[in-house]
């Protein structure tokens, strides 16, 4: 499955994938949105303070595609809502298929 011939918010990396997130803090629930632009959407019901929405996206990270905490990392965007984020797994394309999953049910 394949989406159009436009990029995807992820590209697979030697220690698993890279993400591009667009963050919403301060949402009704916790869910996928959808894509915007190039990163996939994401709403957390964190505020955006002391980094507490930024903890709740690696959280909501980790539990999404079943993988410890340690998996998710944060690499850019700490203060901004446009994030890249690190998930170490020996599996991507699993992770990927998820995240189509996702994206095709939003």
């Amino acid at each position: 499955m394949t989406h159009h011939a436009a990029t995807t918010p992820w590209s697979q990396i030697p220690e698993g994938l890279s993400l591009l997130v667009y963050l919403q803090p301060q949402a009704a629930r916790n869910h996928v949105v959808g894509l915007h632009g190039d990163a996939i959407k994401i709403s957390l019901t964190a505020p955006p303070i002391e980094g507490r929405a930024n903890a709740a996206l690696v959280a909501f990270l980790s539990h999404l595609f079943k993988l410890p905490r340690s998996a998710v990392a944060l690499e850019s965007g700490r203060k901004s809502r446009d994030k890249r984020v690190r998930i170490t797994t020996p599996d991507p394309i699993t992770v990927i298929h998820q995240l189509e999953q996702y994206l095709s049910q939003s």
